[in-house]
């Protein structure tokens, strides 16, 4: 797990490709907001998240499989995940910033979700 990366993952540099190609300019993992967003857009007050669909147990997706070996430990691991991610949602909600999360299973079709998500 060591090798696993938490920023500047390919879904999550491939997300920021596509909105620098439309236009928007952003901030990187601002550390004065809560839950450290993958991405911040300030002119729209809105921060982006993107989630590994395996890490943080994407409901109906194929990736979200927990390994047979060790099963308690991936399973209190990912809902350790989704709990903290839903306390920053509600702590970034507070101090008013939209929150959008794109899914890696989404990041093909994530032009058209975080344009109609962020106007």
């Amino acid at each position: 797990m060591g090798r696993i990366r938490g920023k500047n993952t390919k879904p999550e540099i491939e997300v920021r490709r596509k909105l620098h190609a439309m236009g928007y300019r952003f901030r990187l993992h601002r550390k004065d907001l809560p839950g450290r967003p993958d991405i911040t857009l300030p002119k729209h007050k809105t921060v982006i998240f993107v989630h590994g669909c395996f890490w943080h147990g994407h409901e109906g997706c194929k990736a979200n499989r927990i390994p047979k070996t060790n099963e308690a430990f991936w399973q209190a691991k990912i809902d350790r995940n989704r709990a903290r991610d839903a306390e920053n949602r509600v702590a970034l909600e507070t101090l008013g910033w939209k929150v959008v999360v794109i899914w890696e299973c989404e990041v093909r079709s994530a032009e058209l979700a975080v344009l109609s998500r962020t106007r």
